[in-house]
């Protein structure tokens, strides 16, 4: 099964996170298919940089997005 989540690349106590497509069997900070977006929840107030045509067409395509992305895909 396809998901879409986040995969953390930030710091210690810094957090900055890539919003992926990746397989649900592969580690969290592991294999991805495809990059889509960016999180920054260190920033006030938090930044969010979706390619929504990219998320659209992998929902349509079955991927399952997490509940954190689906409100971040919500703000956004």
């Amino acid at each position: 099964m396809v998901k879409i989540r986040l995969q953390r690349v930030g710091a210690k106590k810094a957090p900055f996170y890539h919003i992926v497509v990746a397989d649900s069997r592969s580690s969290r900070d592991g294999k991805i298919i495809e990059q889509i977006g960016t999180y920054n929840p260190m920033v006030e107030p938090s930044e969010i940089k979706l390619d929504k045509a990219k998320v659209e067409t992998w929902i349509k395509n079955g991927a399952k997005p997490t509940d954190t992305v689906k409100k971040l895909i919500a703000i956004a």
